[in-house]
């Protein structure tokens, strides 16, 4: 049985030369194992009992690996980096033929448990033994202690560095995909045979018909070109908090030739925190990984890695979700463009940021880089030089250096102040009929929309502010941010 065998990929065999999570696994599982089985020392008449007694869980563990190492046809040369390591484990025998236990590894504390039993002794686990994370997406068998978890991610971040990689956690729902309910679909979309066109078999098709789940997928403009590009700068992993075999079935349109991702495709039954989504499931150091989803709220613990990604709303349902009432994408026969979509821009800002961390000029060894700082220094550029000044923008009884606008803009590297002066570049307003509205169009300075900086934000520069207009105080009760903007921007 391989470790991957509940993942999308079929076997730890597939060809996929960016499975190294797994394959990690798999040569520090059978490394573990040997590592145990050499320290036991020679005609020890205990030891034999002891392995006769335990002969059934043993052989157990042993069948997992050497299915693994029938299933691995890479292992990312993890052999190399740790080819002394079995004789630092192993016990050393002096003149006399005894030997130095106290060099033998030993449990507890143990590594992991695979199938219920430690990899390393053999013990079943029991209820003390229950801390570490469980990685149910490589197998749902699959427990790694902390100190065994911070190894083998210190093994994949130097792999990684080496081959010049980041790591690149991707939401599904919304940023590379739009998924609707099939009894969800609007008589406008059931009109223009949108059900029909996903069941047909065309090449190069963006939307497909989920029969076995009765559902709708639509696939984002640029997303196969985004993923292959992406590919060549960044180890991949899917995190939905959508169920896992949604996340498979998607997984399989995205990379059907299962080059991307492999096992690494994290749905919500791995998550270790309700309605939250974390990277302690994830083989990567939180100094390299760059997060790309909708949402904000589900990333508390990682907001420093995000990049917030812009929705896409293709079908009438998606966008009643989240309180639109305008006529979807769908609906209008339309489209993002590829060109200068969502993920185009996002995968030039993503190409800047994996320049600047490798770049070969800063003296900082790769090892003690952050991408969290060049993601700040990234986002820092977009408004630099701006001066804002909000006015009847936010309630009253509000502090304004509190709202989301407001940081979001100083995130954007904008100035915000509460006073208009000479300095000042920008007012940000809902309609034209306050006082420093008025004054801004009386010193020709720019008037625009709160929208501004929310797309701004998305897009990662900075927008003509002549597309974002602030409506007369006539028109006051006709304009208002949005709920949507306000709460995940």
């Amino acid at each position: 049985m391989s470790l991957a065998a509940e993942s999308p990929s079929p076997s730890l065999s597939s060809p996929s030369d960016d499975d190294d999570f797994a394959d990690l696994l798999a040569a520090e599982l059978e490394l573990e194992l040997s590592s145990a089985a050499d320290s036991a020392p020679h005609g020890d008449p205990s030891a034999s009992a002891a392995s006769d007694d335990d002969e059934e869980g043993e052989e157990y563990v042993v069948v997992e690996v050497d299915a693994v190492e029938q299933g691995s046809i890479k292992r990312r040369r993890v052999g190399e980096q740790h080819q002394d390591r079995r004789t630092a484990v192993m016990p050393d025998e002096d003149a006399t033929g005894s030997f130095k236990d106290d060099q033998v590894k030993i449990c507890p504390p143990h590594p992991g448990f695979f199938g219920g039993l430690c990899f390393r002794c053999g013990k079943s686990q029991d209820e003390e033994d229950v801390s570490g994370v469980a990685f149910g997406y490589v197998h749902k068998g699959l427990r790694l202690g902390t100190s065994e978890m911070d190894r083998l991610r210190g093994s994949e971040v130097k792999n990684l560095l080496r081959d010049r990689k980041l790591v690149l956690i991707l939401d599904l729902d919304h940023t590379l995909i739009n998924s609707t309910r099939l009894h969800d679909i609007s008589a406008a979309e059931m009109d223009l045979g949108i059900q029909t066109a996903a069941s047909k078999d065309l090449p190069n098709k963006s939307l497909f018909n989920l029969q076995g789940m009765h559902m709708l997928t639509k696939l984002r403009p640029f997303v196969r070109k985004f993923l292959e590009e992406a590919s060549s700068m960044f180890e991949m992993y899917i995190y939905t908090m959508g169920d896992k075999a949604y996340a498979i079935e998607i997984a399989k349109l995205l990379d059907p030739g299962n080059v991307y991702f492999g096992s690494k495709v994290i749905s919500n039954s791995d998550c270790t925190q309700r309605h939250q989504k974390g990277l302690d499931v994830v083989l990567g150091a939180e100094s390299t990984a760059v997060i790309l989803d909708d949402t904000e709220y589900v990333w508390q613990k990682h907001k420093e890695n995000l990049i917030l990604m812009e929705r896409y709303h293709y079908f009438a349902a998606s966008l009643r979700q989240f309180g639109f009432s305008d006529r979807s994408l769908s609906e209008l026969m339309q489209d993002e463009r590829e060109s200068d979509g969502a993920l185009a821009t996002i995968l030039d800002v993503l190409k800047r940021i994996h320049a600047i961390f490798f770049d070969s000029g800063v003296e900082t060894a790769l090892s003690s880089r952050d991408v969290r700082q060049v993601i700040k220094r990234v986002r820092q550029e977009v408004l630099q030089g701006c001066k804002l000044v909000f006015t009847r923008v936010f309630r009253s009884d509000c502090w304004a250096q509190d709202q989301i606008i407001w940081k979001m803009a100083e995130q954007l590297g904008a100035v915000c102040c509460s006073e208009v002066d000479s300095t000042v570049t920008h007012v940000v307003a809902l309609h034209s009929g306050t006082d420093k509205a008025r004054w801004a169009v009386k010193n020709k300075k720019f008037l625009l929309h709160p929208r501004w900086i929310e797309a701004c934000n998305y897009r990662w520069h900075r927008l003509p502010e002549e597309g974002f207009p602030v409506p007369s105080s006539k028109e006051k009760g006709k304009e208002k941010v949005t709920e949507d903007a306000q709460t995940d921007s």
